[in-house]
């Protein structure tokens, strides 16, 4: 047997994504600021009565959480990332994590709206200038996390191989049509060039920390907002106005990253470029050769499965269609299947 074909050439693992072990630091340090000024801030507009403040200190504490969620779902994908049972590896346990941060961020912005209506309805007093100090606070603390998880984005490292598999098999159904079928995986680590609206790299579970984060500092910057109107001009209303602004845009970008991430975990990424890319790859080829099946999906960052199935008349094989698509090195597990058609009516 040729080296080529040996059984250690043969094997191949399923593991598609590195993971980013800077981001899973960079998190835990996050989640430690985030939790010490949760305390804070709850405990501020509390004592201060300010619900611009509360309403950012129980942000806060959903950021505490759902960061915290972040880091356990890094570490699952690493503990798990040699374990068989995961066909695709365990990637996708990191946008699970991004998906139920997206629902705490939907939780605690329905929270935020029904505290500042309420408050908007019955206003009481507020200590401003302590509220003012403590909320500034939170500000400088959300910049130092989002500085941290925006410095935690991994970059890839050219040191891919790769390795195919081709076997021809003749099936005898009936019909007479010889049936060919190439499954193959090559890897490559340098980084692979899409098009897609969306970063096909982002780290999707970093984006979610980023978010909580982002709203975070968002909704202290709104609460200052208020309490200096409220301190200022006498705009009590000002606060829990600016309670049910922050509601709206934690909202926003929870709806966003719900889109993202559910798109991913649902596989529903038939719309996406590469799709396309192989469709024009088999059409440029000088054969006749009709697709009579298709799928592409995500199983790493920037990283894309491909199920593809083919008719032709032509004496077409499995490995010369997979080497055609390595033009495409974002697609890493490639399974072709050639289906040879009788011949053609004289």
């Amino acid at each position: 047997m040729s080296e080529s074909l040996s059984i250690d050439k043969l094997k191949h693992h399923h593991r598609f994504d590195e993971g980013n072990p800077l981001a899973e630091r960079n998190t835990r340090w996050a989640v430690y600021l985030t939790l010490v000024m949760m305390v804070a801030e709850i405990s501020g507009g509390i004592i201060y009565n300010s619900m611009a403040l509360l309403a950012d200190g129980w942000h806060m504490s959903s950021h505490a959480l759902a960061l915290g969620l972040s880091v356990m779902a890094y570490a699952a994908a690493r503990k798990y990332a040699r374990d068989p049972r995961f066909a695709f590896g365990t990637w996708k346990i990191e946008v699970l994590g991004g998906y139920t941060s997206a629902l705490f961020l939907v939780a605690i912005a329905a929270l935020m709206l029904y505290e500042s209506v309420s408050r908007l309805l019955s206003p009481s007093p507020i200590q401003y200038d302590q509220a003012i100090w403590i909320a500034a606070l939170g500000l400088s603390v959300n910049l130092i996390c989002a500085w941290l998880l925006k410095g935690s984005h991994s970059h890839d490292h050219g040191h891919g191989h790769s390795h195919g598999l081709s076997h021809d098999k003749g099936h005898d159904h009936g019909h007479q049509k010889p049936h060919s079928h190439d499954h193959s995986n090559h890897h490559n680590h340098a980084a692979p060039k899409t098009s897609d609206s969306v970063d096909a790299h982002e780290d999707l579970n970093l984006r979610a920390a980023y978010i909580h984060v982002l709203t975070d500092a968002a909704t202290s910057v709104l609460a200052i907002v208020a309490l200096f109107g409220g301190k200022l001009w006498g705009a009590d209303w000002l606060d829990p106005l600016m309670g049910i602004v922050g509601a709206v845009l934690v909202s926003v970008w929870a709806y966003g990253l719900l889109k993202q991430t559910s798109r991913v975990l649902l596989d529903a990424n038939m719309d996406e470029p590469i799709t396309e890319e192989v469709r024009e790859v088999i059409a440029d080829l000088p054969l006749k050769l009709e697709i009579t099946d298709l799928h592409v999906w995500r199983v790493g960052r920037g990283k894309y499965a491909c199920i593809l199935a083919l008719a032709t008349h032509e004496p077409v094989t499995p490995e010369f269609i997979r080497e055609q698509l390595k033009v495409h090195e974002e697609l890493v597990h490639v399974s072709v299947e050639v289906n040879h058609l009788s011949a053609e009516p004289g």
